[in-house]
């Protein structure tokens, strides 16, 4: 049994999704970071780093518990536990790999620079909303690029690298920070990947917690105040 330690945020999304996709059993359990869980004692033990998601893998290598966090390492996790979501021949697998740490050294920061500086920062600074909205572009441009000449990101089958970059283009293009018009193969992919009931699945967990509306000076000062900085 996996247990699941989340919030609906792309980066937990991502682990919900690969968890459907590969059928595996999971229970969730609920870090609220906009009240602080993320600091509770009992999941910086989990994550010294005190970011969503995380895992425990009770049935892990050698039939010991495995904790883990940072969700591209909990992604090839679970592709290799499975044997399935990650290409099998070598070179096959390294491209998969590449382009998710494309995602994970550019999308997922760029894109949520881009969302904080739109969204959550207290003030508008320009300079820091052009800097991270043209870089959102420009990674828009190279995932059209190879879209347009392979179906999905590591070629011809859907892989974790799909899953970890598939949450962040949904979430930006629903709030209307990033438009696919000039991204037809990006567009294809994305209503693709968004068709398959296991993505549902995956992106009803938790579904309901999410935050509407304006963020709360709390919970700007949990998610990137001093509360956020503070020595544990």
């Amino acid at each position: 049994m996996i247990e699941l330690f989340t919030w609906p945020t792309p980066n937990g999304q991502k682990v919900h999704i690969a968890l459907e996709e590969l059928g595996l059993p999971y229970t969730v359990t609920a870090v609220n970071i906009q009240e602080g869980d993320q600091f509770k004692p009992e999941f910086l033990a989990i994550n010294p780093n005190h970011r969503i998601p995380a895992i425990i893998d009770q049935d892990g290598p050698g039939g010991a518990p495995l904790p883990l966090f940072e969700s591209g390492a909990i992604l090839i996790y679970l592709a290799e536990k499975s044997g399935a979501l990650i290409p099998a021949d070598p070179a096959g697998r390294y491209i998969c790999l590449q382009w998710l740490m494309f995602q994970m050294g550019g999308v997922g920061p760029m894109f949520g620079q881009a969302n904080h500086f739109l969204n959550a920062a207290p003030e508008r600074l320009q300079y820091a909303i052009d800097r991270y909205t043209n870089e959102v572009a420009r990674l828009i441009r190279v995932l059209e690029k190879r879209l347009a000449a392979a179906p999905y990101l590591a070629g011809d089958a859907y892989s974790i690298a799909d899953i970890a970059t598939f949450p962040w283009i949904r979430s930006a293009v629903a709030g209307g920070r990033v438009s696919l018009e000039g991204a037809p193969s990006v567009q294809r992919w994305h209503d693709a990947i968004d068709a398959r009931p296991a993505v549902a699945r995956g992106l009803a967990v938790l579904a309901d917690r999410r935050r509407t509306g304006p963020i709360s000076d709390r919970a700007r000062d949990i998610l990137y105040g001093a509360t956020q900085h503070a020595a544990r």
